[in-house]
């Protein structure tokens, strides 16, 4: 890739969106690609994706897969030279989501004194609580707390730790995060002690670590991660949660959810809510 960095911008009807959005997924060439789906226009169904690739290769493979959706119209857009997440942040309205207000410290002072408030600053990791899929996650995990409260609780793939940090500061006595990332790791532990919240995040790929093994098993799972890595975890994920146990998945487009929950279903979860927000869906199941 060339040393300015760029942004893929496709645009057209939302069954065009979501299925090219379907096929970067399934490319083993994109499948790691950072980009959003959201709509732009309702009364005109104009959908729009936003990808960002990191390599020359990734930007070649993102062209090639959009190319067979003739239905959308894809522009190239140079990035220049800018502090862009400090840019993003700053326009960026604090998030409602059931019991939950997650705020960055620009918006500190907005900050009710009647909701579970977590100041959330994403560094150089994903998941400020402003993605749909987030938010979908928080929605269904405040509808959990309304029946129950959970012990143990693992985020996998904490990305900023909002996860794991929203059940600490619920009353969970465990509650351990993991990302494949390290600085994601860092700015997760971080964001803990912002929160005073007794949650921990460690370096780990998947959920073999030993530090995931001592705590379990576990009463809830968020997995809010891609839709192949939800399927490849499914066993996974399964092993480390107690009978009875709940897990919320997200990261999937709704056109994936069949995909995820065969994985799931097969292994004896049942389906007990879906949320859709945008183009996304958060699935809560519960393990039999």
């Amino acid at each position: 890739m060339s040393e300015q960095a760029v942004q893929i911008i496709a645009r057209g009807p939302r069954a065009q969106a979501e299925a090219a959005a379907a096929a970067l997924d399934a490319d083993p060439a994109t499948e790691a690609l950072t980009y959003s789906i959201l709509e732009e226009d309702e009364d005109h169904d104009v959908w729009r994706i936003d990808a960002f690739p990191t390599a020359a290769d990734e930007q070649v493979a993102i062209a090639g897969v959009l190319a067979g959706f003739g239905g959308l119209r894809v522009a190239v857009e140079v990035l220049a030279d800018a502090d862009w997440l400090a840019m993003s942040l700053s326009g960026l309205p604090p998030v409602r989501a059931g019991r939950f207000f997650v705020y960055g410290a620009h918006d500190k002072g907005l900050a009710p004194p009647n909701t579970v408030n977590l100041r959330i600053e994403a560094g150089a990791a994903f998941g400020t609580g402003h993605h749909g899929t987030t938010v979908g996650c928080l929605i269904a995990y405040d509808r959990l707390l309304k029946q129950r409260r959970f012990e143990r609780v693992l985020d996998v793939g904490c990305g900023t730790g909002v996860l794991a940090i929203a059940a600490a500061r619920t009353g969970s006595p465990v509650a351990i995060g993991t990302d494949i990332d390290a600085p994601s790791v860092r700015i997760a532990n971080e964001n803990a002690a912002l929160n005073r919240a007794h949650a921990r995040f460690v370096h780990a790929s998947g959920l073999d670590a030993s530090a995931v093994r001592d705590h379990g098993p576990y009463d809830l799972v968020f997995a809010n991660i891609l839709a192949p890595p939800l399927v490849a975890l499914a066993q996974d994920i399964k092993d480390a949660l107690q009978p009875g146990g709940y897990a919320i998945l997200s990261g999937l487009l709704r056109t994936q959810e069949r995909r995820v929950l065969a994985a799931y279903v097969s292994r004896g979860f049942r389906l007990e809510r879906r949320l859709h927000r945008d183009a996304w869906s958060a699935l809560t199941l519960r393990r039999g």
